[in-house]
């Protein structure tokens, strides 16, 4: 990996600069598609994914049938691994509902919030190069807390025209309602403007590569809202002379697996820390089925040996990173000081795979500098806040007056006259 000694405070942005590509060719490619997807629907979506997925589809459902044989596909210690999980990613999100408090903030004035469900969600999941069927649960099993009554999933079949048996059980066990065969661009143009078979959704959640993000954000400008911007995945790891650097090399690798543009870096103020940290992702990045992508994603990450916590913690926080694994001594000290990252990590025990499958938080987080003003999904994600307000005659002769004197002063006396006649009825 490559080392950087002391940078001075000039350099840092360049540092933590994130791979990027020239999207304006891809957008017109994206467009394109979505504009066959809406006029011709499911014709369309089937001729894509002849074109993309090398796969003839009669049919763009998943059928009962083919839910009940991947039931026999999936073995019962994968099954029981996704109820665990699915059971810690339920407890935890069913801790975050909302319960609204009616406030009377005047005199005969009173108001509150409720929460509401979005009603119908789409998810997409990717089935490229890996089948994400972790993330089946980290989308549905929030929705299905929320109350969504309809939640879509998509995604790309084999060139059989099977979905991975692993992601139709996951969408079991959370409780996804229906579920077709659809990846990439067509996938995300279905859910958005709706098919003979996929119905359109409010919102669309989930990763994918660069095509099925630029068709996200195209989207999202007119047809739907979407869970979040979203670029590469990407890891910091804080590490001090305590860190095991066996464990450090792993979490790194662990990212940088996850695609050719992910981005891994570690920040530390041990020069022999780092030393040895290189030495060890040498050694496992030869073991790795996944070598040639993690190979390749190491092209983009670094290992920063900085003067002093301090300038730890302000790299860091101007970092932002999706994931931030904190392999020092003294790690809720720095907890507190974080402000900026999707997901945290605390101490040498607390691996990121933990939080991608298993622990309850969920995965799907902002990458790209965007945890500096987005939250990852959550289950607010999947709801919408409707705020309510009650006046008496009392309220009306609390804030009357105020009313109309504001009005009149923004020049609108329609906004006055709503609350003058009622005044005056009073």
């Amino acid at each position: 990996m490559n080392i950087i000694r002391y940078p001075n405070k000039a350099q840092w942005k360049a540092l933590l600069e994130r791979p990027h590509r020239d999207a304006s060719e891809l957008r017109a490619t994206v467009q394109t598609v979505l504009d066959q997807i809406q006029q011709y629907g499911d014709s369309a979506v089937k001729a894509f994914e002849e074109k993309f997925d090398k796969v003839r589809l009669e049919s763009l459902v998943v059928s009962d049938e083919e839910m009940a044989e991947a039931e026999t596909l999936v073995s019962d210690d994968l099954k029981n691994a996704l109820k665990l999980a699915h059971a810690n990613i339920e407890k935890f999100h069913a801790a975050q509902k909302f319960e609204g408090e009616k406030v009377e903030t005047a005199p005969g004035v009173v108001c509150w919030q409720k929460s509401v469900a979005i009603e119908k969600v789409g998810l997409y999941i990717p089935g490229g190069t890996a089948p994400l069927f972790s993330t089946v649960l980290m989308l549905a099993t929030p929705a299905k807390i929320a109350g969504c009554k309809e939640i879509i999933l998509c995604t790309p079949p084999n060139q059989e025209g099977k979905v991975h048996p692993a992601i139709l059980m996951a969408a079991k066990v959370a409780g996804v309602s229906r579920i077709f065969k659809a990846g990439g661009v067509q996938a995300i143009g279905a859910m958005a403007y709706g098919t003979e078979s996929v119905p359109k959704v409010s919102k669309i959640f989930g990763p994918g590569n660069q095509f099925v993000m630029a068709a996200k954000q195209q989207v999202s400008l007119h047809e739907v809202a979407i869970d979040m911007p979203a670029g590469p995945s990407e890891v910091a790891v804080v590490a001090d002379e305590t860190a095991n650097p066996v464990f450090v090399a792993a979490d790194l690798l662990s990212q940088a697996e996850h695609g050719v543009d992910s981005q891994v870096i570690m920040i530390t103020t041990s020069e022999a820390m780092a030393e040895q940290v290189d030495a060890e992702v040498a050694r496992q990045l030869a073991l790795l089925p996944r070598k040639d992508i993690a190979e390749k994603s190491l092209q983009y990450s670094r290992l920063i040996i900085v003067k002093d916590m301090e300038e730890v913690v302000e790299m860091t926080n101007e970092y932002a990173p999706e994931h931030l694994i904190l392999a020092i001594k003294d790690y809720a000290s720095f907890a507190d000081q974080v402000v900026n990252a999707g997901s945290v990590f605390l101490g040498n025990y607390s691996c990121e795979s933990a939080g991608d499958y298993a622990s309850g938080t969920n995965h799907t987080l902002p990458t790209s500098g965007y945890a500096k003003a987005y939250s990852g999904v959550n289950l607010d994600s999947f709801c919408r806040k409707i705020t309510f307000q009650e006046l008496s005659a009392e309220g009306v002769r609390s804030i009357g007056r105020a009313v109309e004197l504001m009005a009149e002063a923004e020049q609108l006396d329609a906004h006055k006259n709503a609350m003058t006649v009622r005044l005056n009825n009073i």
